[in-house]
């Protein structure tokens, strides 16, 4: 064939492919095609431009006429407006009703606030703060609670410490000695919290509601009024697309049928940066519209300009749409929520007009692989308890974990915002952890924080793996850190100065554990290697014959066992009592336990380990990653694990060497330990396979009532999540080269300019090297800042079309191969 034949073959192909995208009938199609045959490959811009695309981001009527072919006319009818500049624009969010959210500067040291207030600069908002009422008197019994609490922490560590001391060779007299002895009072004191924060939470399950539970003013049926607005919103962030829309679905549906929908409005607040990303999440909210009526009711915003993550994600919400809400229910990307729970949570709000949050106890469901049923059968079970617990000593003085919540919307935008963190360093800076800041704010302003623990309806995911979790714990561990500098800060109510420093307890308490271990083991190199001293002190007329206490030292470790296991004993007890039948029935729940217990045995050196390096990573100032976390059931590979543990079991095995080589009698209290450490890299990739979750669920092991009887809001996550996971989401390539993918990511930009001469200048270079250099040429930013810019995308698109070649470059890579 000669070269004119195929370049008229070419053209005819090109003008084909770009036919099937539009919207035109047959009819005009073959006009075109015979067009084309007629005037050849060179007359293929001409065509291209009498189907109405030389510069679509100026013609509004091509780009519906598009949107119309591939979404059908009602989108093009209720979710697009015309544009004087741009074209045809996706009502993608509602008009603004601005409102100011300014941060107060923190003042950290409590030494300058001290001189600021003698000179008379004492903050103003201080003198604007209400006081929080106490109608129904549970402030006066939450101070009396923590009294308590606080007496049978000490006491029982008291005497813990003291029966420690018996147990030392010299009965704590050695300056090793004494450090040993610290450090397990810091360690036994908070195991002792924990235990009494289970227990507690075990009686009032047992005996019912709480007299002050938030929940126990309403029943439900309470009319909501037209003022009480709520918006629902996810902030996310290069999430899994499908599961991210499969949830917001399930949930919007639920409202729906609970009768209370006129009252809420739903928002994906997105602070993707990765263009593939970006792309298929305005096609998915689209078809999430369209499949539910949700225009007008479901909106989509992406930042361009990110700044302080989350937390700023929900300040720039709440600057642009806060004063037309009173209420804000706070989602993660994998959080899943009931009709009756969120209607339910502003029915709350309703009644006690002095709760500025409200936080949910999510349950934990939706994972397959064998570490996550685990872990989700130990918050299912264990979870209760402790969340109960919470709420009896802290009541209106509670946690706010982030997500699952209510917000009072008036006083979060007036004392909530987050100002970064004075100085420089690791330390510094936007702060990475808000919610326990932001409810220690609520407080201070004089609004309550507290924990419906009794509410059901609401729910999440956990990380699939061990590594994913820990990669979790690192960003949170730096968060907690970051967060204790705010400890003194002026007006922080005492629980949540507790609260700050049970934050960096959960993460401090493993390098604090580890030296424990250290120095037992420096104890026994010391007393093995070097000759005994019968004297220690000056004119001392008796020697000290030192000596180990191995009875002492069974009692004592079987006391801290009973701290640690009997609440997990006690959530069983619990089950049983209510029944059963959820969890696999009696025997298996046992079983489970049982098999929880050795498994979080085995992991608990491994935490630890790994927490003492995110604490010294965080005060040298390494910096950490902080990604979406995996909400897949990503499984972990041998390579992956040698990698991430290997050093862990080089560790166990030279510590077993040296411990042996001191004194093999020892080797049976460091069994634990050293099991773990030698173990870790199986068990981390066996735990992680989904075949061996599914057979445990099979087995009626780890089995939770989520699953066993799912709830109509799992089921319809699950079952929108294999939809959407069964068809293909577009991504940048197509939005360059697809007719209908570009028309939308044109109207859904929002980097809107009037014309002027250096705009237009810098759109020309920018278009000119995209299609100069393909998409590999392309950096991550240069593919956002083309899609936020509907004239450069347009041009792009048509630029692209005009040479094959170019298109062929462009195509997307499930389209190369057909």
């Amino acid at each position: 064939m000669s070269e004119q034949g195929r370049a008229a073959g070419a053209g005819v192909d090109l003008v084909q492919r770009y036919l099937e995208r539009l919207p035109l009938d047959e009819a005009a199609r073959e006009a075109v095609r015979a067009d084309v045959a007629q005037r050849g490959d060179a007359g293929v811009s001409d065509v291209l431009q009498a189907l109405g695309d030389p510069d679509a981001a100026h013609q509004a009527a091509s780009q519906r006429r598009r949107l119309e072919g591939g979404f059908g006319s009602s989108f093009a009818a209720e979710a697009l407006h015309a544009d004087t500049d741009t074209g045809a624009c996706a009502a993608a969010a509602p008009p603004l009703q601005r409102a100011s959210m300014v941060p107060e500067p923190w003042i950290t040291n409590p030494f300058t606030r001290a001189v600021a207030r003698m000179r008379g600069k004492a903050s103003q908002r201080q003198a604007e703060r209400r006081e929080l009422g106490d109608t129904k008197g549970w402030r006066s019994a939450g101070h009396f609670r923590r009294s308590v609490l606080l007496v049978l922490m000490l006491v029982q560590t008291a005497i813990a410490t003291w029966y420690m001391r018996g147990v030392l060779p010299y009965q704590g007299s050695q300056p090793l000695e004494i450090a040993i002895l610290v450090l397990f009072a810091l360690l036994f004191c908070w195991v002792s919290s924990g235990f009494w924060t289970a227990l507690m939470g075990f009686v009032q399950l047992m005996i019912g509601r709480d007299r002050y539970s938030i929940s126990a003013s309403t029943v439900g049926d309470e009319a909501i009024e037209p003022q009480a607005r709520t918006a629902v919103v996810m902030p996310i962030c290069n999430e899994d697309v499908a599961r991210v829309f499969a949830g917001l679905r399930a949930t919007y549906e639920s409202v729906a049928r609970r009768g209370t929908l006129d009252h809420f409005d739903f928002f994906i607040l997105s602070d993707s940066y990765h263009a593939d990303n970006c792309v298929a999440e305005q096609t998915a909210w689209v078809e999430l519209c369209q499949a539910v009526g949700g225009f007008g009711r479901i909106f989509y915003r992406r930042r361009r300009r990110r700044v302080k993550r989350k937390s700023g994600n929900i300040d720039d919400f709440c600057r642009r749409w806060g004063s037309a809400y009173r209420y804000m229910i706070v989602l993660d990307a994998d959080s899943v929520m009931s009709g009756e729970c969120v209607t339910r949570l502003v029915q709350l709000m309703e009644a006690h007009p002095d709760a500025g949050i409200i936080q949910t106890a999510p349950r934990a469901a939706g994972m397959d692989s064998l570490y996550a049923r685990i872990q989700q059968f130990a918050t299912r079970v264990y979870g209760p308890l402790f969340t109960a617990g919470l709420h009896f000593w802290q009541l209106g003085e509670s946690h706010y974990w982030g997500h699952n919540a209510i917000i009072r919307l008036q006083p979060f935008i007036e004392h909530c915002a987050l100002a970064p963190l004075p100085g420089k360093g690791s330390f510094a800076g936007a702060i990475l952890s808000h919610d326990f800041v932001e409810a220690a704010l609520m407080r201070r302003a004089g609004w309550g924080v507290w924990i419906a623990y009794d509410l059901p309806g609401s729910y999440e995911e956990l990380p699939p793996n061990l590594l994913d979790e820990l990669k979790r714990d690192q960003r949170w561990c730096h968060g907690n850190l970051m967060n204790f500098r705010l400890f003194f800060i002026e007006g922080v109510h005492p629980v949540h100065r507790a609260v700050f420093l049970t934050g960096v307890m959960s993460y401090l308490s493993a390098p604090l554990w580890f030296l424990f271990l250290v120095l037992s083991t420096a104890l026994l190199a010391v007393h093995t290697l070097m000759e005994p001293q019968y004297f220690v002190e000056p004119r001392q007329l008796f020697p000290i014959w030192p000596q180990w206490h191995p009875g002492k030292a069974i009692a004592l470790f079987s006391t801290t066992v009973i701290l640690l296991f009997l609440p997990k004993v006690l959530s069983v007890v619990l089950v049983w009592a209510k029944g059963a039948k959820e969890y696999g029935g009696s025997v298996k729940l046992f079983a489970s336990m049982l098999l929880e217990v050795l498994f979080s045995m085995l992991l608990a050196p491994v935490r630890m380990l790994f927490h003492t390096r995110f604490i010294v990573a965080a005060f040298l100032g390494w910096k950490v990653q902080w990604n979406s976390p995996a909400r897949g059931n990503d499984e972990t590979g041998w390579r992956q694990a040698f990698g991430a543990h290997g050093s862990q079991t080089l560790l166990g095995i030279g510590w077993g060497a040296l411990v042996a080589w001191l004194n093999p009698n020892f080797l049976w209290w460091m069994a634990p330990i050293l099991a773990s450490l030698f173990l870790i890299v199986p068990v981390s990739v066996f735990s992680s396979r989904v075949s061996l979750g599914r057979r445990a669920f099979r087995s009626r092991l780890f089995r939770i009532p989520e699953e066993t009887q799912p709830p109509r809001e799992l089921r319809a996550t699950d079952r929108y999540l294999k939809r959407n996971l069964a068809q293909t989401y577009p991504r940048f390539a197509d939005a360059v080269v697809d007719p209908v993918v570009n028309a939308l990511a044109c109207a859904m930009a929002t980097a809107r300019h009037r014309p002027s001469l250096p705009v237009e200048s810098a759109r020309d270079k920018r278009v000119a090297s995209a299609l100069a250099d393909g998409p590999r040429g392309l950096g991550e930013a240069d593919r956002v800042r083309l899609l936020d810019d509907p004239v450069m995308l347009a041009r792009l698109h048509v630029g692209v079309w005009r040479e094959g070649e170019r298109l062929v470059r462009w195509q997307p890579r499930s389209d190369r191969g057909s």
